[in-house]
């Protein structure tokens, strides 16, 4: 063997252990991140979730709002990216507590009677508007001390919660807007976010209040972090201002 040949030789098997090396790396960093998602998700492989569908309040039949699907949709692939399984069910058939597996939970507590248990049981700060009469303050929010009206289509809010019994329990993941397009737009929120969330809170909770801008031109894609709640959330309301919520 001449001294080319050797040359050759030697540089295609370093070419080969540079791209095994490669390949390795790249491995790594993807199963770290995998195992990152899952872990904010609770849904490791083969794991079961399951998704909780409200209903539209505007149609006489049982029906889904053509927003709520696109959310639906958004979290099924968060979902399959974990390599987990989904079921879904609609708000009134579920009948099971949570911890056990992963829960998304679409819809505002007027449409969904288990959003209305989750928030009852677990968010005793916050008050939602259920009034189906038209008013300045239908479906506002009532957080501590603070109300938020919303402007169809200029300016609405949601929130986007993380609950879990403890840190062995699966999660329950809410999604409650005051329109079905803001329950889209947090699911698209936790999809684009759900690192950046990770890193700050880990598998704690989290009670962010998102503010949707301009739906009726931009659609779910304009959301701002208008704050995070979640002290507020998790604390009982005083009893002035829990009556007063009661009785809007």
């Amino acid at each position: 063997m001449n001294d080319d040949v050797r040359n050759i030789a030697l540089g295609v098997i370093a070419a080969g252990i540079s791209a095994a090396l490669g390949w390795l790396a790249r491995t790594y960093l993807w199963r770290r991140k995998l195992r990152r998602k899952q872990e904010f998700f609770g849904l490791p492989e083969n794991s079961e979730s399951l998704l909780v569908v409200n209903r539209d309040p505007a149609t006489a039949e049982p029906a889904v709002h053509r927003f709520d699907v696109f959310a639906l949709l958004e979290l099924s692939g968060l979902i399959k990216d974990c390599g987990a399984n989904v079921e879904v069910a609609t708000q009134d058939t579920v009948r099971q507590g949570f911890g056990e597996r992963t829960e998304f939970c679409v819809g505002g507590p007027a449409s969904n009677r288990r959003m209305l248990a989750h928030m009852t049981a677990m968010l005793p700060g916050i008050r939602v508007n259920a009034d189906p009469e038209p008013g300045p303050d239908r479906s506002a929010f009532h957080i501590g001390a603070d109300r938020y009206r919303m402007e169809p289509g200029v300016c609405e809010y949601v929130l986007l919660v993380r609950l879990a019994k403890s840190r062995q329990a699966r999660p329950v993941f809410l999604f409650c807007g005051q329109r079905a397009i803001t329950n889209q737009a947090a699911a698209r929120y936790l999809a684009r976010h759900h690192e950046r969330l990770h890193r700050k809170y880990g598998a704690g909770p989290f009670v962010l209040l998102l503010k949707v801008l301009n739906s009726q031109a931009y659609g779910p894609d304009v959301v701002e972090l208008v704050a995070d709640v979640t002290r507020t959330a998790l604390r009982p309301l005083p009893e002035t201002d829990s009556a007063e919520a009661v009785a809007q």
